[in-house]
């Protein structure tokens, strides 16, 4: 049964004879067809070429026997090789009526073996005297173009475009695949007759060809000189501790912490790969990584002699005499000194002489209370005077009292060391018969190197 969408309507009168059988047919080509004068018979109509913009919304137009299709880009479309041999003979319908002797069947020999059968166009006669399709595209006898590709189809042949050509006219133009609806993922790149696709940096293609899925560059190479994180579509480096970005990006370059800040450490700072150090000067330990204390010489190597006692200052130590009287004075108790009444040389003399050592640090804010002075023996019906004997030839000290008994020694401007300054203070008593007496405090004021 032959489908009215696909085959022109057929309408048939036959005669019979003895040798042959006499088709008179009476023909009109239907809807999808038109008349070929030069075959005498109807072929199919190409809608896809003559209508414009047959399909919309991005679908395709494929053409077949009688009519067209839209379909969308990605369809496929499996013809029956039946359905198109027999479209592909298509009725012999014509728009005038046309009176024209056939055989009933071109494949089928006629009652006579021996008659000289006749072969519609497109068909030749075989060795077995039956006749049979002409390939036109393997004879060579197609008008079809250079840019076009011969079809063979039964009793004729077709010109075709090739894969990713459309025709236009008679012409065959490349297809922009990248115009139609998006075939890549991140970007396409159309190519004569086809295209491919192309992905952003840092992705790469699946195995689809389409889709871009995004490249783990710390697992595949990792860029990064120390730590790498992966992102979507790139990454980013990152350094240990102690270590910064260079300007790459990439590699990462020691941080001289010393640099960033001057108060990082105490004393000095010593720059080290990804760290540093805290050092301390000689006479001095670091505690806590970053700041100086004194060490106490006086504890740990003791080298001062029996006779000798050892005072630690900041930043050294010193060795003192264990007497230090000097005549006519003699000792009379630890760092005390007496001169005796019984000698007349004493009379204009301080009575007594105590020696104090301390010690402070260089460059210490003024004004600073740094030494307190007191009577250790009080009389009644006394008065109590202090002053700084000698040792303030520069102004360095100032002595004020605090009580009738005390005074309180006054740094007033600061003192670099290392330096040693050698200060007496003297506290004068008096009483209302006219008793005076004196006695001197011999204080070594040692001033250490560092401010700390």
């Amino acid at each position: 049964m032959l489908t009215a969408m696909f085959l022109a309507a057929l309408i048939l009168i036959t005669v019979h004879s003895q040798e042959t059988e006499e088709t008179i047919t009476y023909t009109q080509c239907t809807d999808g067809y038109e008349w070929d004068p030069v075959r005498q018979r109807c072929k199919d109509i190409d809608e896809c070429e003559i209508v414009p913009d047959a399909c919309k919304g991005g679908m395709k137009c494929v053409n077949h026997y009688g009519g067209y299709l839209c379909l969308p880009r990605t369809a496929q479309i499996i013809v029956n090789e039946r359905e198109e041999a027999a479209a592909a003979s298509e009725s012999t319908s014509g728009r005038n009526n046309v009176i024209r002797r056939t055989p009933v069947d071109p494949h089928r020999a006629p009652p006579n073996p021996t008659h000289q059968i006749q072969c519609a166009a497109g068909y030749e006669q075989s060795d077995h005297n039956v006749c049979q399709d002409i390939d036109e595209c393997a004879t060579g006898t197609h008008n079809c173009r250079a840019d076009q590709v011969c079809v063979n189809l039964r009793g004729s042949f077709s010109c075709q475009c090739p894969p990713g050509y459309q025709k236009r006219g008679d012409q065959c133009v490349d297809i922009d695949e990248c115009t139609l609806p998006p075939y890549c993922h991140h970007r396409c790149v159309n190519t004569p007759g086809s295209y491919y696709c192309q992905c952003n940096a840092g992705f790469q293609l699946a195995s689809n060809n389409h889709t871009c899925v995004d490249i783990n560059e710390c697992d595949a190479n990792n860029p990064c000189a120390q730590q790498c994180y992966n992102i979507l579509g790139s990454f980013i480096c990152q350094c240990n501790p102690g270590f910064e970005l260079s300007s790459d990006r990439i590699n990462c370059e020691d941080t001289d912490e010393c640099r960033t800040s001057s108060y990082i450490c105490q004393y000095q700072c010593v720059n080290e790969p990804g760290k540093f150090s805290c050092v301390c000067p000689e006479g001095y330990q670091v505690v806590g990584g970053r700041t100086c204390q004194d060490i106490n010489e006086c504890e740990t190597t003791n080298e001062c002699r029996e006779d000798e006692i050892c005072w630690n200052y900041h930043g050294g130590f010193r060795c003192y005499p264990r007497n230090p009287c000097q005549e006519p004075y003699v000792l009379t108790s630890e760092n005390r000194c007496v001169c005796p009444v019984s000698n007349a040389i004493c009379r204009e003399l301080p009575y007594s002489v105590v020696y104090k050592y301390m010690s402070i640090r260089s460059d210490r804010t003024v004004p600073s209370d740094i030494f307190q002075i007191q009577a250790t023996t009080i009389y009644p019906n006394t008065i109590n005077t202090f002053r700084i004997k000698s040792g303030n030839e520069n102004g360095e000290f100032y002595l004020r009292q605090t009580s009738a008994v005390s005074a309180m020694l006054v740094l007033v401007k600061s003192l670099s060391g290392p330096r040693e300054h050698i200060v007496d203070l003297e506290m004068l008593t008096v009483n209302s018969l006219n008793y005076r007496t004196s006695s001197v405090l011999r204080l070594t004021i040692i001033v250490g190197p560092y401010a700390f």
